[in-house]
């Protein structure tokens, strides 16, 4: 009897809400006017929902957004993770974290 508690009481796969991800894919949208991004995809998962995005199909993710609610009174909900796992930034509010994109000059180094 105890394992059916346990299933109902473990929360759901953890998502974006509208207003979420409409902010997500303004920054997007930008970001492949600019030619920067070609590709994203989205996961929910049990503890976190993640948005990430590739320069091209088929490579790895070249930035992760990751929403972690389980964090949202620790160090912040949010973060933007970069290619080799540095988190570049992490806070409470999405737009606060997403300017980490407006502050950055990207272009490609040979």
């Amino acid at each position: 009897m105890s394992d059916v508690a346990d299933l109902q009481s473990a929360p759901g796969p953890v998502f974006f809400d509208r207003r979420e991800l409409e902010l997500i894919l303004r920054v997007y949208g930008r970001m492949v006017a600019a030619g920067e991004w070609r590709d994203y995809a989205m996961a929910g998962h049990r503890d976190v929902a993640e948005f990430a995005v590739f320069r091209r199909s088929g490579d790895a993710p070249a930035y992760r957004i990751e929403k972690r609610p389980a964090l949202r009174l620790k160090q912040g909900q949010w973060a933007v993770i970069g290619e080799g796992g540095m988190v570049l930034r992490r806070g409470r509010e999405l737009p606060q974290v997403l300017r980490v994109f407006d502050s950055r000059r990207f272009s490609v180094v040979e």
